[in-house]
């Protein structure tokens, strides 16, 4: 959805400047869960599903950085041949999994998405890391939660809490791959 169609399609959940402190808080949230400025902190991976999630987890880990002095390993973790829908929906492209040097055994990781709705992206992203290795625990952290669960995933850090119909769609705009940050809520068809 282009910045300029925003008002005529959707109505405005999150500004600009709402993303911002939204995402700060988060960071904040992970430092304190975590305690990764003490000594006995978790070795932690922040791993982004694609596509804003992976800007997502590269914005947290520069917030994180910045606020504790920490420089998390990130990277991204594609889903798409975990999902569940693949016979039901157009084929997409396949997106790159990059998992840090170090990988993730016995870490803390940190799945990082823009918005949780079913948890059906979740659970593929759960298939997904163990393919790649056995980490210590995993959390999520999400910019929206939507509610409508389908399956029993919770996350561990959110953003917003919004509290839509299913006739309604979620639409995250980050500035690397919209040319804006904000959040639009709209009914299904006008996308």
């Amino acid at each position: 959805m282009s910045a300029a169609g925003d008002a005529a399609t959707g109505r405005e959940l999150m500004s600009t400047a709402d993303v911002g402190r939204t995402i700060s808080r988060i960071a904040h949230q992970i430092i304190e869960k975590t305690a990764l400025d003490s000594a006995e902190a978790p070795r932690v991976v922040l791993l982004g599903i694609p596509t804003r999630g992976v800007i997502l987890a590269q914005r947290l880990a520069a917030h994180i950085s910045e606020f504790s002095g920490v420089d998390l390993a990130h990277g991204a973790l594609d889903i798409t041949l975990y999902r569940d829908d693949l016979m039901q929906k157009p084929p997409r492209p396949l997106e790159v999994t990059s998992i840090p040097p170090g990988g993730i055994d016995d870490a803390l990781v940190i799945l990082v998405d823009d918005v949780l709705y079913s948890g059906r992206s979740v659970r593929s992203a759960l298939d997904a890391l163990r393919d790649v290795g056995r980490p210590r625990a995993v959390q999520l952290a999400v910019l929206v939660d939507r509610g409508h669960r389908e399956l029993p995933v919770r996350a561990d850090y959110v953003g917003k809490n919004v509290p839509t119909s299913r006739a309604e769609s979620v639409h995250v705009q980050l500035h690397e791959s919209d040319g804006r940050d904000g959040v639009v809520i709209s009914r299904d068809g006008h996308e």
